[in-house]
């Protein structure tokens, strides 16, 4: 039985694939629905100019206020489809939080996008949905984005 399914999304286009999955997933099983979004910390960047500590504090600030509303956005079409939802905003690196989130809330099953990357792209952009796949204490759905 399918209580909770864990949806990460980074909003594009193979995540939308997967989140109308989730959706149709949830409402089948009546589960509820947490949609993940997680933010890579921001590194400065040794280079010629100076940025202070207050940019970057600012640009993280802006940078969690648009995810919050892209969160806010699916949850709502969620509603709208009839399923319970809540988001989750983390931070750091995507597999991990993922995986952790998946644990700590004892999600059922993780239903997330993949882009598909195959050769020279897979190699140096890695795949988060195979490093989910492997470590979540959970089955993991992944949906190919169109």
């Amino acid at each position: 039985m399918t209580r909770r399914i864990l949806h990460p999304s980074d909003f594009s286009a193979a995540s939308n694939a997967a989140f109308k999955k989730a959706i149709e997933m949830a409402k089948a099983s009546r589960a509820e629905l947490l949609i993940v979004h997680v933010i890579n910390p921001i590194v400065p960047v040794a280079g010629d100019g100076y940025v202070s500590p207050k940019m970057y504090e600012d640009l993280a600030a802006s940078t969690r206020a648009w995810a919050r509303m892209q969160l806010d956005r699916l949850l709502v079409k969620a509603k709208k489809s009839g399923v319970r939802g809540k988001g989750v905003l983390a931070e750091g690196a995507a597999h991990e939080q993922i995986a952790r989130i998946a644990k700590t809330k004892r999600a059922d099953l993780v239903v997330m996008g993949t882009h598909g990357r195959s050769g020279f792209a897979k190699l140096f952009l890695g795949s988060v949905a195979g490093r989910v796949v492997a470590a979540a204490p959970c089955p993991v759905l992944t949906v190919k984005g169109r």
